[in-house]
């Protein structure tokens, strides 16, 4: 009988080996360019070019906005660390760039924790305060004539943990520090713009003076963007054109996916992952449709928890699956899904429930993760809720869905 150990052995000695940088697949890589984000970039430049004057005296605060992998992080920590190079090595100025995750460090607290260390600031071991954190920070980079931009990231949980005392002295920091030069500059980074606009206008007017929007990745983007990482990573001519066709497409905003490169780039490492387990000298199109039926565990996760959910949610959930097939659009009003609701609940035999136990049910759906809801804007005729769904149209849930409804029709029978 062959040893476990020797298995193992051979098993290592006979791998096919195309990925040469895995680490240039990771979520935390970032790239020295990002295909269609240098505007972005440009623009992140162009608020925060008044630093590079040696007598600059305003604090500037721009917000970012776009869904998850739209490129935000990896786009707003490559300026920060070209912008502090440029400034020191082009204009004589000292910048530090200080990036906070805000899931991680949610309070006031933590986040002057966090800069305090970045800064390589001691703080005294007797307990401070985070307002005088600041206060010492700032006192710092007095000091050293230095110009502070610290981007918190995931700000949204920041906002949902701290109190509004916390949130005003954050963002309004200067009403609280008297100072000449104001040294601090934030960049706030959002998933949605919700968040800010639900704010006190005494806060929100601090927070929102520029907004940047991060647009979801259209299918030729996410080629690029692959392509630009599959130079990067893998070795020459090791992964098939068809490969990065089919992951863009699959993923590509306007294909009915969600522009989500950072899934995107996911899908394709694992494809490479498949492709060396088999012994395969290339990525072909099979390796990554394996790979794109087990990348989301989300789309699992939201399955088992449709089971937990009654009739008129998940008919509720059905139609809005049905009117994007038809609509081929990526986010529907709530007056046409309601609508629609009406419609498939009467073909079930089912009394329609009113607008407000629907609007509840929206609210269960997007606790869940399986859909978003946000405010129209600009280009539309009034306000209303626009309803999405966060993951890809994917036949495998809508068949779910539709079981789980015959099971409930048929319990009531």
């Amino acid at each position: 009988m062959v040893s476990a150990k020797d298995i193992l052995s051979d098993s290592l000695r006979s791998s096919v080996l195309i990925i040469k940088h895995k680490d240039k697949l990771s979520p935390d890589y970032v790239p020295e360019n990002l295909p269609h984000r240098e505007e972005k970039i440009k623009e992140l430049g162009f608020v925060f070019r008044d630093l590079l004057a040696g007598d600059a005296k305003d604090s500037e605060r721009v917000v970012i906005v776009g869904r998850t992998g739209t490129g935000k992080t990896a786009t707003v920590r490559l300026f920060g660390k070209n912008f502090e190079d440029i400034a020191e090595r082009e204009y004589g100025v000292k910048v530090k760039y200080v990036h906070v995750n805000c899931y991680r460090h949610r309070t006031l607290y933590l986040i002057s924790q966090e800069i305090a260390n970045a800064l390589k600031l001691p703080i005294p071991s007797r307990g401070l305060s985070a307002q005088e954190v600041f206060k010492m920070i700032h006192e710092y980079l007095d000091r050293r004539n230095i110009h502070l931009i610290v981007a918190l990231d995931e700000f949204g949980h920041f906002l949902n943990t701290a109190n509004t005392e916390e949130i005003y002295f954050l963002v309004r920091l200067y009403d609280e520090i008297s100072a000449i030069i104001k040294r601090i500059s934030y960049i706030f980074i959002v998933n949605e713009s919700h968040s800010i606009y639900k704010l006190d206008r005494s806060i929100r007017d601090h927070i929102a003076r520029r907004l940047i929007e991060f647009p979801p990745y259209k299918s030729m983007e996410l080629y690029d963007i692959l392509k630009y990482r599959v130079d990067e990573a893998f070795n020459d001519n090791a992964v098939d054109d068809e490969v990065l066709q089919f992951i863009s497409n699959t993923y590509g905003y306007d294909k009915g996916g969600n522009g989500n490169a950072r899934i995107a780039i996911e899908t394709l490492s694992l494809a490479g992952e498949i492709a060396e387990k088999e012994g395969s000298p290339v990525v072909l199109l099979d390796h990554a449709k394996k790979a794109n039926s087990t990348i989301n565990p989300e789309i699992q996760e939201i399955v088992d928890s449709l089971s937990y959910l009654d009739l008129h949610q998940l008919i509720l959930l059905k139609a809005l699956i049905r009117v994007l097939n038809k609509s081929k659009a990526d986010e529907v009003t709530m007056g046409t899904l309601e609508e629609e609701y009406i419609s498939l609940a009467r073909e079930f035999n089912e009394e329609p429930r009113r607008h407000t136990q629907v609007y509840e049910y929206l609210r269960k759906l997007k606790v869940i993760g399986i859909i978003n809801t946000r405010q129209s804007g600009k280009g539309m005729r009034g306000r209303t809720t626009l309803v999405s769904l966060s993951l890809p149209l994917d036949k495998r849930l809508d068949d779910y869905i539709m079981q789980q409804i015959v099971v409930r029709l048929k319990s009531k029978a």
